[in-house]
């Protein structure tokens, strides 16, 4: 139950997050490319890869690693926006930016959470 717990107010954080920092970006950006899901999914997954970083080394136990991977940063980020806003603009006529927001997504989230993890990784302990 506690593990419950755990992820439960991990999640609603990582919502409030998402939501702020979403609605920051789309109030200062004018395109139809959704940039805040962009943004949100790079920013998630690079902390992503801090979190299983220090899991890996030890330095996180199993219930910090389920408050911040899988609570925070699983209500944090936001695939299912992502796939809804590439099927928005693929039915609106805008299959460029669907692609172009495709792969922005995948390569830097990749990228992102490959950095963080050789950034932790190099950490001294």
């Amino acid at each position: 139950m506690k593990l419950l717990f755990v992820v439960g107010i991990g999640s609603m954080l990582g919502g409030i997050f998402r939501y702020l920092l979403s609605s920051f970006v789309q109030a200062k950006s004018a395109t139809v490319f959704p940039l805040h899901t962009l943004i949100v999914n790079v920013i998630g997954c690079f902390f992503i890869g801090i979190v299983f970083g220090f899991f890996d080394k030890g330095q996180l136990s199993h219930e910090w690693r389920l408050f911040l991977a899988t609570g925070l940063l699983g209500g944090f980020t936001t695939f299912s926006a992502f796939s809804n806003e590439t099927f928005i603009l693929l039915r609106d006529g805008h299959a460029m930016y669907a692609l172009i927001y495709v792969l922005a997504s995948v390569l830097l989230g990749l990228l992102a959470t490959y950095a963080a993890y050789l950034i932790v990784s190099s950490l001294r302990t």
